[in-house]
């Protein structure tokens, strides 16, 4: 997904002075509550006590999903610079008591630093996608974009002040090669992506790749019973079956590099071993009694135990065709029946900056997915816990191994350094 430029409401909210305070916020308050507790140094409280009722609330215009917000009382460069916000006491938990967050690699323009973030345990490598489709990549219809990898322990060192500069970045050249990689997901030892595929006659695919050079690669699917999908994106692993799921929005057409769909936008599922694939979920967006089906850019993680799945909606998101903020931005739960079909939809959370994108759980449950503004994380019944700042947003991000995560922000590549542990990998 390609963000859209991020406007700062410093100045529009630096005027505004909290007046009053949600019932019961005197004796509950997240700063009442750590007010003896010492807090981390990249850490700061982010107290809805403080700005639940503020004097002037800026119209649409000036403050929509589109923009970053800066809270009462802080500043974006105070943001930059303690970039672990606590919005609830359970998310110190969840950072720790010395988090951190560092670029390890960056660039200009290009936004190399995209999707399908994957860690491989065996070499202990993190792989990740550029932008397909981006003006300032280049990618797409005429040029696909690229897989690359780094060093988890090289990008330790540089995030430690041990090495010097950034972390280098390797092109990952599979052979067949990936057309314009989006998702990724671990599977049995390899690396499954999502292509998003090129123009008509190059369709969408979801291929398994050997994370070990030569890099071979295998198509496992790529039509619904002879129908093109529209453009794969997002790729998810029921710990259950180990069933593979995939979403298949419409990002693609989006961004003028992939046909008009000739298949609803949906969620499905594709059994390994039989090859058989089946629809697991569509019609996500209704209103008013007309019926919407997902819109782009859907991401797909299951709970740890298998129970859940959560699926991200960026309805508001429209590519190059623009941003609706009256559509979703929403991330929708369902129960995983024992067959592997979704059922008892509920929604999980709205986001309140951008849209939803990339989206994985750790190993307690905890949902995290990228937004507008950074990592923003919520316990398992849906409570916003904190956020990880990332000033531009964030596509998508991965667990390296436990206390560690790989952010993707574009053109900027982080390493945070927090407490949590990793779900399993499948």
């Amino acid at each position: 997904m390609t963000f859209l430029p991020l406007v700062s409401l410093a100045a529009v909210f630096s005027a505004a002075t909290a007046k009053a305070s949600i019932a019961g916020a005197n004796g509950d308050s997240v700063s009442r509550y750590l007010n003896s507790t010492s807090l981390p140094r990249q850490a700061q409280i982010i107290d809805s006590a403080k700005f639940a009722s503020i004097e002037s609330v800026p119209p649409p215009s000036e403050y929509n999903g589109t923009t970053v917000w800066v809270p009462p009382g802080t500043t974006r460069q105070g943001l930059k610079d303690r970039p672990f916000l606590v919005f609830d006491p359970e998310f110190l938990e969840i950072i720790g008591s010395e988090p951190k967050l560092a670029i390890i690699a960056e660039t200009e323009k290009d936004p190399l630093f995209h999707e399908a973030v994957v860690w491989v345990p065996a070499t202990d490598e993190v792989f990740f996608a550029q932008n397909a489709g981006a003006p300032d990549a280049g990618t797409g219809l005429n040029k696909s974009s690229i897989v690359q990898k780094v060093s988890v322990s090289e990008a330790l060192q540089v995030a430690s002040g041990n090495k010097t500069g950034h972390v280098k970045v390797e092109t990952v050249s599979s052979d067949p090669p990936v057309i314009n990689p989006n998702g990724g997901t671990n599977y049995k030892g390899n690396i499954l992506f999502a292509g998003e595929g090129m123009g008509n006659k190059t369709p969408t695919a979801l291929y398994s790749v050997n994370p070990l050079p030569p890099y071979n690669a295998t198509i496992l699917v790529n039509n619904f019973y002879g129908r093109q999908f529209n453009s794969l994106n997002d790729i998810g692993v029921n710990p259950r079956n180990s069933h593979i799921y995939f979403t298949d929005p419409l990002y693609a057409y989006f961004q003028d590099f992939r046909p008009p769909p000739a298949l609803p936008v949906q969620v499905y599922k594709f059994n390994p071993e039989t090859k058989a694939i089946q629809v697991a979920a569509s019609e996500f967006d209704q209103a008013n009694g007309k019926l919407y089906p997902i819109h782009p850019e859907i991401g797909i993680t299951f709970s740890p135990d298998g129970e859940f799945v959560y699926v991200t909606d960026s309805g508001a998101h429209h590519g190059f065709r623009g941003y609706d903020a009256a559509r979703p931005s929403t991330i929708y739960r369902f129960n995983v029946a024992e067959d592997g079909t979704f059922e008892n939809r509920k929604t999980f959370a709205y986001v309140d900056n951008g849209v939803p994108d990339g989206i994985h759980c750790d190993s307690k449950g905890n949902v995290y997915a990228g937004c507008g503004d950074g990592i923003h994380v919520w316990n398992p019944s849906g409570k916003l816990l904190g956020k990880i700042f990332t000033d531009g947003g964030a596509a998508n991000f991965q667990f390296v191994g436990d206390g560690k995560m790989v952010i993707c922000a574009e053109t900027r590549l982080y390493l945070a350094l927090i407490a949590a542990k990793a779900a399993p990998i499948h």
